[in-house]
């Protein structure tokens, strides 16, 4: 069997940590099977690296953040490489160059294209334990890319498509996917498996477990994922296209606070309008989300839309610089102190009421809804961040989510 594992900054946070991944890799490896490992940065290494480029320079370019930031992951490479050594066991580690993992050239949050895998392959065959640098890759220049927070696990599932392996595992400090973050809902139930329809709205809407563009790829490529701890042996959860139970009403609910609103308001009420205001972030990548259109009047509309909270100083520049050109509008407001919470289940589709049910929930807290945004197996609502534990604690027992 050919396995990739990865491994998640937490796993990987001390020495212990490291030996202790490291054994997990042996076992498996001492089997007979070809091992592939994908590790992030060690515990909170990036967040360290953020903050040294902050204060040389405010504003960084962002090739340069790229450059920089990869120096975690080949840190946890290079030691956990090390580790295997001292065990016995051979390995080696290679970064986004030597493997190559190819990219697009849009820095901290590059898109994978391919991956050359002859050298992984040749390792392999070698019987060596080849240990990989997840969340970045190389653009056409040969610029250093990164993938964006979470990354590592695209990283993993896209090895795990090219390389056709029998199982790719996501080990991370907890258990698996649960119905609610633990930390915010005490009654979470952890899930023995969950479709990937499911994962991915979870995953999108800021369940932090897996990042949403692995979770899509997993699904085009039909590579089953299997998300546990790496902390401890239980069973976790499997992410796969059908599950084998009955479908729960609700799989989950999730919080995302990492969003803004942006309101453009006294916009000319005439065809073309949203076009020009949607294309003008679409140049720049800005992804936008829930949005919000009001009735016209005398003669003039207001658009409101969410981004990630990261995005909003790029995003109001672009439409600063259009405002009186192709925009034509009065002003632009952002409200950032906002965060979304969401539904996420296959079996609304055959369910009705489920919107209004989550809205009693949100109702019996006092808890205000700013903007709303459905799709057949997910509600989004928009509230003020401070009311985003009391909102997910009601939501979560209105559907009864820990007793399932």
């Amino acid at each position: 069997m050919l396995i990739v594992k990865k491994f998640g900054g937490t796993s990987v946070a001390d020495k212990e940590r490291i030996f202790n991944v490291a054994r997990r890799c042996i076992e498996d490896y001492k089997k007979g099977n070809d091992v592939v490992v994908v590790l992030s940065a060690m515990g909170k290494q990036t967040d360290v690296l953020l903050a040294q480029a902050r204060d040389i320079n405010p504003n960084p370019p962002k090739r340069e953040m790229d450059m920089l930031l990869t120096i975690g992951e080949q840190t946890s490479v290079a030691l956990m490489a090390m580790a295997m050594d001292s065990l016995g066991v051979p390995a080696v580690s290679l970064n986004a160059f030597q493997v190559a993992m190819h990219t697009t050239s849009n820095y901290g949050n590059a898109r994978l294209k391919r991956i050359d895998t002859e050298r992984i392959r040749n390792e392999l065959e070698s019987r060596k334990i080849v240990i990989v640098t997840g969340f970045q890759g190389i653009d056409k220049a040969d610029n250093y890319t990164t993938l964006g927070r979470g990354g590592s696990d695209t990283t993993a599932v896209a090895l795990a498509a090219a390389l056709k392996a029998d199982a790719c595992e996501i080990f991370t400090d907890v258990d698996g996917v649960y119905t609610a973050d633990p930390r915010i809902v005490k009654n979470a139930r952890k899930l023995d498996e969950i479709t990937y329809d499911e994962m991915l709205d979870l995953a999108s809407l800021g369940a932090g477990v897996l990042h949403n563009r692995s979770v899509e790829m997993a699904k085009k490529y039909g590579v089953p994922l299997v998300v546990r701890s790496s902390l401890n042996f239980s069973e976790g959860t499997v992410v796969r296209e059908e599950v084998n139970v009955e479908k729960m009403l609700v799989s989950g609910v999730a919080c995302d606070k990492n969003t803004a609103r942006i309101s453009v308001i006294g916009l000319e009420d005439q065809p073309g309008v949203a076009f020009k205001l949607f294309n003008h972030l679409a140049k720049h990548n800005i992804n936008v989300d829930i949005i919000l259109q009001s009735v016209g009047r005398d003669g003039t509309k207001d658009i409101s839309f969410t981004v990630a909270e990261d995005a909003v100083e790029d995003a109001v520049a672009i439409l600063e610089r259009h405002k009186q050109s192709s925009l034509k509008c009065d002003k632009i407001d952002v409200e950032k102190n906002v965060a979304k919470v969401s539904i996420v289940g296959a079996g609304m589709m055959s369910n009705p009421g489920v919107a209004s049910k989550m809205f009693e929930a949100l109702y019996d807290v006092g808890v205000n809804i700013k903007m709303i945004s459905t799709s057949e197996i997910r509600v989004t609502v928009l509230i003020d961040e401070a009311h985003v534990e009391k909102a997910m604690n009601s939501v979560h027992d209105k559907f009864t989510l820990g007793d399932l």
